[in-house]
């Protein structure tokens, strides 16, 4: 009937189980991604500035959203960089010429 099939599967983070559901196929994903949490979040709490779950969990996803931001950022700009390095990369390369040319 065009719904995707649900799994559950079970993660571990900060000692805690948690059984979450998963979309078919993406268990290896949401693995991944409950190990990434439970490292930031142990970052976190081993730092000894922050107290509590609660916090700790809110701090960790801010975290991974400035991270993820961020990268969605460069990526956009990417685009942009991608013109002047090419521009760049003929300036250099005309100056190298010119250099081979007054070598000679």
């Amino acid at each position: 009937m065009g719904s995707s099939r649900k799994n559950n599967v079970n993660v571990s983070i900060l000692g805690r189980d948690f059984t979450v559901a998963c979309p078919e196929g993406q268990k290896d994903q949401l693995v991944e991604a409950a190990r990434f949490l439970d490292k930031q979040m142990r970052e976190i709490q081993g730092s000894g500035k922050v107290i509590g779950i609660e916090r700790c969990a809110i701090m960790a996803a801010l975290n991974i959203t400035h991270e993820m931001l961020s990268v969605k950022s460069s990526t956009a700009l990417g685009k942009d960089a991608g013109k002047r390095l090419r521009a760049l990369k003929k300036r250099v390369d005309a100056a190298v010429e010119g250099q081979k040319e007054l070598a000679i």
